[in-house]
């Protein structure tokens, strides 16, 4: 049986774009091994967001290349785009698959080497094994981006705009609860955007397919249209009501797409997550006109209220940029002000890196690189201060925890713990309830709103949803604590149904 690994660089839509490529090999009859192991295909999904995205990506495929020189190795991707538009040569590839054909990767491999087809063809079709190895699947809704901001080169990386068709979606969904999840996450590269580009198909949809007024035209309502296009609202709200979903999570969203239509959404539907991931970028309207975003300082503030009246208990994440041409001390104080002023549940921060064909890699006034260090290391300290501020507000409240693995301990301060980006990735299932060295593992998972908790239970609690007290914060989240016996009948100690919270954190200190 020939055997693939796979391996994902950059955001949540080439997670999921990974997946179904993994699929597709699975169910041809390919045998799923991990990436640091031997195996006749390797599959990289690259990246090209930053600079270190596609060195760390070119490091990959050479890497894979030089350790397993009898492999094929597959590059597909962002930087495999990229690499084409700046004429690099990436060698040690040995078959290189258009980023806009990513989902045809087994097509181009089978054409490429027929004999694998032939090794395939010859062997017992055995059953696929469920693809339920996370709590969380992600679903890619729409793909392409026409906005062209000047620091970003995903608009020629991923220039088609497209939006799947919603009974299409739906039964992706449908095939996702079958194999055990329970959350979805929606994403795109403009998800927004979703149904809004030209020759998307009209169709008629019933009273009962859709609890909001369907958008005929982006940004606008209509209350009594029978014909239209489903928009984002639309996909979010079907998706609520596929039976053995319990939640479903929006990715991240422009700020001028978080609509009222949108809010109202999330106010009506109790199985959409309070949390929306609105990009800052920067927090001053004249840096903001430079990067060619359309909107300015006071209209991020407007939407980001908007949304907290809108939506209760709502998290607001955000990816913001330092560093960019022009951006002086008071530009830079403008964004930590936006920062303070709107109060972060997350965010993910990073430096400006010129990229290739883009004008702003062309404007004066770069910024030095320890300029840019030391705006990062204070952002990211103002940034800490938000979460923190966030997660204080939920101690001594019972929020539903979607329990996903197992992992250790990671006290308040502690550097452990990387600072929250817009990850919304679900985690290996992990059924041990001890690491290595004997120590018992806390349950980890996450509240609708985005706030990890850790807190002693059983293995069965793993994919279910418990409603979990919190009681103290840690680096990205908090302990918490469930009542009752939370022990599986072999994990329970012979004297005592329930271990305390308490007991465990002596034990780990």
């Amino acid at each position: 049986m020939p055997t693939a690994a796979f391996t994902t660089l950059g955001c949540k839509v080439n997670q999921y774009e990974t997946q179904r490529i993994l699929d597709d090999f699975e169910s041809r009859g390919f045998g799923i091994t991990e990436f640091n192991k031997p195996a006749d295909v390797y599959v990289i999904n690259t990246c090209s967001v930053t600079q270190a995205a596609e060195r760390k990506s070119h490091y990959m495929v050479r890497k894979v290349a030089t350790q397993n020189p009898r492999a094929i190795v597959v590059m597909t991707g962002c930087y495999g785009e990229m690499a084409r538009i700046k004429g690099e040569m990436v060698s040690e590839a040995s078959l290189i698959v258009p980023n806009h054909q990513k989902l045809h990767t087994l097509e181009h491999l089978l054409r490429a080497h027929p004999e694998l087809a032939d090794a395939l063809d010859s062997q017992p079709i055995l059953p696929v094994k469920s693809a339920a190895r996370r709590t969380r699947a992600t679903v890619k809704v729409q793909d392409g981006c026409n906005v062209y901001c000047t620091f970003c080169s995903i608009p020629y990386t991923r220039k088609f705009m497209h939006s799947r068709p919603l009974d299409e979606l739906i039964a992706e969904a449908e095939l996702r609860t079958a194999q055990g999840y329970r959350e979805l996450v929606v994403t795109g590269v403009l998800v927004g955007a979703y149904g809004q580009e030209r020759g998307f198909g009209t169709t008629e949809m019933s009273d009962s397919q859709s609890a909001l007024p369907i958008n005929t035209q982006p940004h606008s309502w209509t209350s009594d249209t029978k014909y239209s296009r489903p928009d984002l609202a639309d996909v979010l709200l079907r998706l609520a009501q596929v039976p053995g979903i319990e939640r479903v999570r929006l990715s991240s969203i422009e700020p001028t797409q978080v609509t009222d239509r949108l809010l109202q959404a999330f106010a009506s539907e109790s199985k959409l997550c309070p949390h929306l991931h609105i990009p800052l970028q920067s927090g001053d309207s004249s840096i903001l006109r430079a990067m060619n975003r359309p909107y300015d300082q006071q209209y991020y503030l407007e939407r980001c209220q908007a949304a907290y009246s809108a939506i209760p208990d709502l998290a607001i994440t955000s990816d913001i940029m330092v560093g960019f041409p022009y951006e002086d001390r008071d530009a830079f104080e403008n964004t930590l002000e936006v920062v303070r002023t709107v109060g972060f549940a997350r965010a993910h921060l990073f430096r400006y890196s010129p990229r290739p064909s883009t004008p702003a890699a062309d404007f004066p006034h770069q910024i030095s690189d320890a300029e840019k260090e030391a705006r990062s290391k204070e952002l990211t300290a103002a940034c800490r201060a938000s979460q923190q501020r966030f997660i204080q507000k939920y101690l001594g409240r019972t929020l539903e925890v979607l329990v996903e693995n197992r992992e250790g301990h990671t006290a308040a301060g502690s550097d452990e713990a990387e600072l929250g980006s817009s990850g919304n990735e679900g985690n290996t299932a992990i059924e041990s309830d001890h690491d290595g060295s004997g120590n018992r593992l806390l349950l980890s998972g996450y509240t609708g709103n985005y706030i990890r908790v850790q807190f002693t239970g059983g293995s069965h609690l793993i994919r279910t949803v418990v409603k979990v007290h919190l009681t103290e914060p840690t680096t990205e989240g908090a302990i918490g604590e469930v009542g009752g016996a939370h022990f599986a009948p072999q994990e329970a100690p012979p004297d005592a149904d329930f271990i305390p919270l308490a007991t465990f954190a002596a034990a780990l200190a």
